[in-house]
């Protein structure tokens, strides 16, 4: 036997032994913090969550059956779409623009909102917490999976033309292989996201699942079961997350390929941005103009541009009714844009740190995992209430939701960087400090630009549930109570300003991507 074939299993033994004293470390810090926190009421450990689901096994598994299959078909459904769309981009390139601007749009409508008008479109059933889930998840499959399906080298390409082959050919025997990693990543990311709007929907008005024992939970101020449900939701999470990198790991097993850029497409400099734009805006008030009268609704629920234009501007008290509307926003700004960058800078450092200390990663990653699979409808009024009302604590939910995918795209990225050029700084007895600025930096710049335009609307969505579910002030705190007094107008506004200003901070990311990219990764312009 060989000595790195006999290192290999030394390798793994070290790895399963970091990971297994990163969990007692998790559990241990846990324990001692509940003990350290008791008589406050916001932290329940590990041996009276352990007590509670012993107590309460039966209905808990019914909770979980029933939230767990509203998740798993809503992941399924949403990941679906999100390859979908991603291959038609790809095979269409003309239709990119308005395809992921309308995906946006859909996926930056607040989950505070869509939940009561899904529950009116759908009445009684699982349906709502399916179609939540679904929306929870397919953007975070297209985004990394639409810059994997262009991380293959020009040359793959010659190849395939060489054989009179077209975008189809190129899509399945050049694309789809080079995009796996970045797809298992998407995946990952979606698994929690399946489970938190499953519960989201479940807070609606379901009749079963593990979101209605939250709500009783949160209102019997029961703290031992609100972290029963968090840590069983949590496991649920971690569990999909290992299987499927487990998966990844069978699946993609190639060295990454070495990516060079292709000539400038001089049709690709070409203008047109504003034109764009106005087709998108009219192809996005045509679809919101056709869906109320294609599905039937009732006016006085499903509003119409026209409603909207006539509640903000031209009604009595518009101008009433736009401060109220401003001044929510006003707060909800406050919180979302700081945690959002605390997140993503959280996120990549500590991807980076990990690369330049990779036995660090077998304590940070699961340490991570866990802490991001805690679905943050079931522990944000007990955090709130820990931080504090203020900006200190809705700050730090944000960026923690902001954190987890920006770390896991960035981590992945980093391991994207190609073999060739790293035995290039090898042979010149280069650092880790060295490589990771010259080599692995660049490599990631493709995934984290791609987190960080999914973190635009994963911050609105974390920001308005905590003003919603904890906080009492914001958008998110208006569009509960627009839901609840059937002021339907008014929290059309809100999901329409919501959506508008997502998808404007979306485009910020994406001019100073396009910009960043075309000097670090030109190959991820669209070819």
């Amino acid at each position: 036997m060989s000595t790195a074939a006999a290192a290999a299993p030394a390798g793994h033994t070290a790895a399963r032994g970091h990971k297994a004293l990163a969990f007692l470390i998790l559990i241990a810090g846990w324990e001692l913090s509940a003990r350290a926190l008791t008589g406050a009421y916001l932290l329940a450990g590990p041996t009276e969550v352990a007590l509670y689901l012993w107590n309460n096994a039966g209905l808990m598994a019914r909770a979980l059956m029933a939230t767990g299959s509203t998740a798993l078909a809503g992941f399924v459904l949403g990941n679906l779409a999100g390859i979908a769309l991603a291959a038609l981009v790809v095979l269409l390139p003309r239709t990119e623009r308005l395809v992921a601007a309308l995906a946006l749009l859909v996926f930056c409508l607040p989950l505070v909102a869509t939940g009561p008008i899904l529950r009116v479109v759908y009445g009684p059933g699982p349906a709502p917490q399916i179609t939540l889930a679904a929306l929870a998840v397919y953007y975070t499959t297209f985004v990394p999976l639409v810059v994997g399906l262009r991380a293959a080298p020009a040359g793959w390409f010659d190849l395939v033309a060489s054989y009179g082959r077209g975008r189809g050919a190129a899509l399945v025997h050049v694309r789809a292989r080079a995009a796996l990693p970045y797809l298992f990543a998407g995946l990952q990311i979606a698994a929690p996201a399946a489970f938190l709007g499953a519960m989201v929907g479940e807070f609606t008005g379901a009749e079963r699942g593990m979101g209605v024992l939250t709500i009783r939970a949160m209102r019997a101020l029961d703290v031992d079961a609100t972290w029963a449900l968090a840590t069983l939701a949590a496991a649920v999470s971690i569990l999909a997350y290992a299987a499927l990198g487990s998966l990844a790991r069978q699946i993609v097993d190639d060295p990454p390929p070495l990516l060079l850029a292709p000539p400038p497409d001089p049709a690709a400099r070409q203008g047109g941005g504003a034109l764009h734009a106005v087709g998108i805006v009219l192809a996005a008030l045509g679809l919101w103009w056709a869906l109320p009268t294609i599905l039937g609704l009732a006016p006085f629920f499903a509003k119409t541009p026209a409603d909207i234009f006539a509640f903000l501007i031209t009604d009595d008290g518009a101008a009433g009714q736009r401060a109220t509307l401003f001044s929510a926003l006003a707060e909800t700004a406050a919180l979302a844009v700081p945690g959002y960058g605390a997140g993503l800078l959280l996120g990549a450092g500590l991807a980076i740190a990990v690369a330049l200390f990779p036995a660090a990663a077998s304590i940070a990653m699961p340490v991570a995992v866990a802490a991001r699979s805690i679905p943050i409808v079931t522990t944000a009024p007990l955090l709130v209430l820990a931080l504090g009302r203020g900006p200190v604590g809705a700050i730090s939910l944000v960026a923690f939701m902001v954190f987890f995918p920006t770390f896991v795209a960035c981590l992945h990225g980093l391991r994207q960087a190609p073999g060739q050029v790293l035995d290039v700084f090898d042979s010149f007895a280069a650092g880790r400090l060295s490589r990771l600025l010259h080599v692995r930096i660049p490599a990631m710049l493709p995934a984290l630009f791609a987190a960080a335009r999914m973190a635009v609307p994963a911050a609105v969505l974390a920001v308005t549930v905590v003003e919603w579910l904890a906080i009492g002030t914001g958008l998110g705190a208006l569009m509960a109570t627009s839901a609840s007094l059937s002021d339907y107008a008014m929290l059309w506004s809100c999901v329409v300003l919501v959506a508008v200003l997502s998808s404007l901070g979306y485009a910020a990311v994406g001019v100073a991507e396009r910009r960043i990219l075309s000097i670090y990764a030109a190959e991820q312009m669209a070819r």
